[in-house]
């Protein structure tokens, strides 16, 4: 990989990937109004991906899910959105984190119950070999050759 050339950039100013999810369907729409400027990718980070992610009125983060082998962080920049656990909901505001370590087994999302927008940064590794299980959904996601590759919890691939 060619050293990255880049210094630094406006959050703000990336271009919010094109591509509003990686799961399949019935479960990417579901993730409308989630917005994701990857930005760990500008700087050709390898070993953990960092996103500034705005979530709109009403949109969810992710399935609630959890991850073997990475682990996550977020940070809330602006708005109020609610972490959801197996503890339950956790109101969040501006300046409060969360973390998720790897293997704990605690499935955990954001939603936006508000009317304004909400803004954090994600921040996890690139474990080889991950796997996120979705404690309430027929979805499990495993980490190939640096790609989710989605599978029902039986291991059968969605088409």
């Amino acid at each position: 990989m060619e050293p990255c050339k880049l210094v630094a950039v406006a959050a703000m100013d990336v271009p919010v990937r094109t591509r509003p999810s990686v799961y399949p369907e019935p479960f990417a729409t579901q993730m409308a109004g989630r917005l994701k400027r990857v930005l760990g990718d500008l700087f050709g980070l390898q070993n953990f991906g960092v996103n500034l992610v705005t979530l709109q009125p009403g949109a969810v983060s992710s399935l609630r899910h959890y991850h073997t082998l990475q682990d996550e962080f977020i940070y809330v920049l602006s708005g109020h959105p609610t972490l959801h656990t197996d503890e339950g909901l956790t109101q969040l505001e501006p300046g409060m984190c969360a973390g998720f370590r790897a293997g704990a087994g605690n499935g955990h999302r954001l939603l936006n119950a508000t009317n304004e927008d909400a803004v954090y940064l994600e921040v996890g590794d690139r474990s080889r070999g991950d796997e996120g299980a979705y404690p309430d959904d027929d979805i499990k996601a495993l980490r190939v050759d640096g790609s989710w590759v989605f599978v029902h919890r039986d291991g059968t691939p969605y088409a």
